[in-house]
């Protein structure tokens, strides 16, 4: 068994198909034996596959855009959030994103991540930042929950399916971002380019289980959500409702690929990106390496049409 190290954000659901992947075979069938690491910095995971302390991550994908425009040798090489699984919740005394005119909006990074999404939403209702409001680092989805219901931070976007029990327990979604963004890629499957060119053999079997388990994702809503509950600790009721709502709106893709219309949306919005001065590369295409993801694409078909 080849081992190696994966890092990801927390206990979200997003980690579903690394998840998947362990806990139904897929990369036992491959020969390789992977750790998953959880970090609640989103920062941290970029870090460790930038280091080689990690040799493939689910990060944000706009650290990778970033990277690349400072030299950097981190690949987007296939999807994971292909579409928003947010609403924007507010503190129960909040009824309308006017409200939060001096008020605190805890995001996962100030460098990247949720923070951009933020300012964009909230400049299409007429606040801007750091002019009416506040912007705090806290950290991901459960961090911003445990926050919200603290006091500390007064509105957040929450994922599924803590949205759903934040809107069970009263709390108001000012916003459905994915309403008005509809493409867009937060997350994405990334590597060190140097490292999967120097290590194609494991490249082919590391995608080959990433694009099964996608499928397994979809087609298995049972045991998904056994797994889900198992490893993010969310109730059985919720983990169905998040299944529900992922693969009805196939914010995980089906096939493993990500979005380039996403990936450009990101672009587009993302103040980090659009401040960087004589960008070196201008298209969503030209930060992607779908090469990996397809050729396990057409080994798995093949191997389909040899048993079928």
């Amino acid at each position: 068994m080849d081992k190696l190290k994966f890092a990801a954000v927390s206990r979200n659901y997003f980690n579903m198909p690394i998840w998947v992947a362990k806990h139904a075979g897929h990369f036992d069938a491959e020969g390789l034996d992977v750790d998953i690491e959880l970090y609640e910095p989103i920062d941290e995971v970029t870090e460790r596959l930038r280091d080689g302390r990690v040799q493939f991550a689910f990060g944000v994908t706009e650290h990778v855009i970033l990277d690349n425009e400072a030299g950097g040798h981190m690949r987007i090489i296939g999807g994971n959030v292909n579409k928003l699984p947010f609403s924007f919740i507010a503190g129960k005394n909040i009824r309308s994103i006017a409200d939060l005119r001096g008020k605190t909006v805890g995001v996962s990074s100030i460098e990247a991540g949720s923070s951009s999404l933020v300012m964009k939403l909230l400049s299409a209702h007429g606040l801007e930042y750091p002019r009416d409001y506040e912007i705090r680092a806290v950290g991901p989805i459960l961090a911003r929950w445990e926050l919200l219901q603290s006091g500390d931070i007064d509105a957040g976007l929450q994922g599924v399916p803590l949205n759903f029990i934040a809107l069970d327990q009263g709390y108001p979604t000012l916003c459905e971002p994915r309403s008005e963004f509809p493409h867009f890629q937060f997350t994405s499957l990334h590597v060190d380019g140097r490292w999967a060119e120097t290590n194609p053999d494991i490249m082919r079997r590391f995608m080959r289980a990433f694009v099964r388990a996608h499928q397994w994702f979809f087609d298995n809503r049972a045991e998904a959500t056994r797994i889900a509950v198992k490893e993010s600790g969310i109730p059985e009721a919720y983990a169905l409702r998040a299944w529900d709502e992922y693969t009805r709106e196939e914010i995980f893709p089906r096939d493993g690929n990500l979005a380039t219309e996403a990936v450009q949306t990101l672009i587009d919005i993302s103040s980090l990106i659009r401040a960087i001065p004589n960008r070196r590369k201008t298209q969503a295409d030209d930060y992607i390496d779908r090469s990996y993801l397809f050729a396990a694409q057409r080994e798995l078909k093949q191997t389909a049409g040899v048993t079928a």
